[in-house]
């Protein structure tokens, strides 16, 4: 374990490079489905995919759509002229010899994506962003002397975001992964899957004492926001330990082992002029008008910073806010947000609804539950069972209840909301009269218990109102319960 006197002498700094896989129908530049998740090793294919001879690409129109809307979601704009470069590079799952790729200029320049950690926002720079297709995939059996290439994801569209080394901590890696990983999401650009490599992350590190970048290793192909965090914290401690002995940093390009939390060794890191990049002359360049660019802008929906600040002007907690960001966008399908900013005239609504959200619903879709009802229908539920709970006429512990039987076990329709209630004598009793005769049959069949209670022992109270409880099958109103069992013991 690292000195953290030790530690405190040195400045990280890092810089994140994510591939984003566009959720185009078909890949960047051919036909072919863009979906290699269940699919056969080579069926997803083309003559482009394997790189014959004569094979001329077509550019996806819808991918250059997505990585405009990127481009709005990272607070920048799409580049109106661009252009495709071909990348070198010699391994047996890229055929062609070579990447179609965006060099100098791609279609994203600059940019900023806002994280905030310990209630501060800090921007972390974009550099730039550009439009490339993913090479196929070499997988090496254990124990075997041969390697197998997979091509279905050849040509797969990606968005290759690259940010500036403005980061200088493990929990502000993560932050900034986290975060892209929601503007991504929001902005319609990716499914983000993190587990099919939607989405992935290559971590650039370095450690001096000078507040200068030192010499960087690339951790690469992370799919996870924790792995990111620990990737970090594992090459900060890593280099730190190299040059307090007196040992050189090797640029080079690592994996993560995510079973032993460390890094290895891939290979020696490879500069630009080793890739011999060169315009690519099967392809002409992006050139978009005034007017598509515009378009694009308009037609851009809520940002996650949009939405934290519609839900804060509610009061609601914003460990809250963050959960229901997440699930929004995890739960397709599922609306959260829309359903709380209908609220904005009754911040105890907002606060209500937001509560069983996070600690009922959420925790319950993730473990498999499913609900037939429309995020209409699910909003005139909850807009009920609040006011029934205003009016004390149901108890919170018959809340969750109600909540789950209504939108998971029943889908109970709003329409017979009222009479669902009544039928499984969910209502709660409020009314002296109903309660006092429960009162009574508690207090006679609780004698010792009211004893205490009358000789000031306080806790009695505690279990004669869950006595009543019990009798009334949770109909009762605990407050009124306990008023009136303290009047009639005379206290």
């Amino acid at each position: 374990m690292l000195n953290a006197k030790v530690r405190s002498q040195y400045q990280p700094t890092i810089g994140i490079e994510c591939h984003v896989q566009l959720k185009s129908k078909t890949k960047l530049f051919s036909g072919v489905d863009n979906d290699a998740r269940s699919a056969p090793p080579n069926t997803l294919v083309s003559h482009i995919c394997f790189g014959l001879p004569g094979a001329l690409p077509v550019l996806n129109k819808e991918a250059v759509h997505l990585a405009a809307r990127a481009a709005f979601a990272l607070n920048s704009s799409p580049q109106k002229f661009s252009k495709f470069d071909r990348k070198h590079y010699f391994y047996p799952d890229l055929p062609m010899g070579y990447q179609i790729t965006q060099y100098d200029e791609p279609i994203i320049i600059g940019g900023h994506v806002n994280i905030e950690l310990s209630g501060k926002t800090k921007g972390v720079g974009i550099t730039r962003a550009h439009l490339e297709a993913d090479a196929g995939k070499s997988t090496h059996p254990e124990g075997k002397d041969y390697s197998l290439v997979d091509l279905n994801r050849a040509g797969t569209p990606l968005l290759e975001i690259v940010s500036e080394p403005d980061m200088h901590s493990a929990e502000e890696a993560k932050a900034y992964a986290r975060e892209l990983y929601l503007l991504m999401r929001y902005a319609g650009v990716s499914d983000t899957n993190l587990y099919y490599g939607n989405m992935r992350f290559d971590v650039n590190v370095s450690v001096s004492k000078d507040h200068k970048p030192g010499i960087r290793t690339e951790t690469k192909n992370i799919n996870s926001f924790r792995s990111v965090e620990k990737a970090v914290e594992y090459e900060i401690d890593r280099q730190i330990e190299l040059i307090e002995k007196g040992q050189k940093i090797v640029q080079e390009t690592k994996g993560w082992d995510d079973i032993k939390q460390k890094t290895f060794t891939q290979r020696t890191k490879e500069n630009a002029d080793d890739y011999r990049y060169m315009p690519d002359p099967d392809l002409p360049p992006l050139v978009l008008e005034s007017d598509y660019i515009e378009n694009i802008k308009k037609e851009m929906p809520l940002m996650p910073n949009q939405w934290r600040s519609k839900l804060a002007s509610l009061g609601l907690d914003s460990d809250y806010v963050e959960i229901l960001l997440d699930a929004e966008v995890e739960e397709g399908g599922v609306s959260y947000l829309s359903l709380i900013e209908r609220t904005t005239s009754d911040p105890d609504l907002a606060k209500f609804i937001t509560n069983w959200f996070v600690n009922l619903e959420i925790p319950r879709r993730r473990e498999g539950g499913v609900s037939a009802l429309k995020d209409s229908e699910r909003w005139i539920i909850y807009e009920k069972v609040h006011q029934l709970f205003y009016e004390k006429k149901i108890s919170s512990t018959n809340v969750k209840q109600i909540l789950i039987k209504l939108i998971f076990d029943e889908n109970v329709l709003p329409e017979n909301f009222d009479e669902y209630l009544k039928t499984n004598n969910l209502t709660q009793i409020s009314s002296e009269n109903e309660l006092e005769k429960i009162v009574d049959q508690v207090i006679a069949a609780n004698t010792k218990a009211a004893e205490d209670v009358k000789k000031g022992e306080v806790k009695a109270i505690g279990f004669l109102v869950g006595q009543t409880m019990q009798a009334s099958k949770g109909s009762a109103n605990p407050n009124v319960a306990q008023e009136m069992i303290k009047k009639k013991l005379g206290l």
